[in-house]
């Protein structure tokens, strides 16, 4: 398996861990049967618990991004020092946005978030 693909697997990994995080965090908040019902009426989860559930669909929207280009440059059998550089940017990018996002640290979040914006990027600019 390339280093690519690696990142692209260990950034699935984080996207579940994200997603246990986030619904341990709302179970917290409104108990398992208010979950496993309907959610018809169910309170906003807030707090860490919602921080950790938006961090959780923000992973959702980037990841999308990231396997597409990850396999398209498997498919285009593009591999180098910077797709490498590209998908290590985006995945701990990625780990200290979620770990920052839930402990509520909005500007070095955003940072963590620019930092795995780079990361695509420099895959990107591979396949162009």
């Amino acid at each position: 398996m390339t280093a690519e693909l690696s990142m692209l697997v260990w950034s699935v990994a984080l996207t579940l861990v994200q997603c246990v995080v986030a619904v341990l965090g709302a179970m917290l908040q409104v108990g398992l049967p208010t979950l496993a019902g309907n959610r018809d009426g169910m309170p906003e989860i807030t707090g860490w618990a919602g921080r950790a559930a938006r961090a959780h669909r923000n992973m959702l929207e980037s990841l999308v991004l990231f396997a597409a280009l990850v396999l398209v440059a498997q498919a285009a059998s593009v591999s180098n020092d910077m797709t490498v550089l590209g998908t290590q940017l985006f995945f701990w990018g990625r780990v200290a946005y979620a770990v920052i996002y839930v402990a509520g640290l909005a500007w070095v979040r955003t940072a963590s978030w620019a930092v795995s914006i780079v990361g695509l990027i420099l895959i990107f600019v591979q396949l162009i």
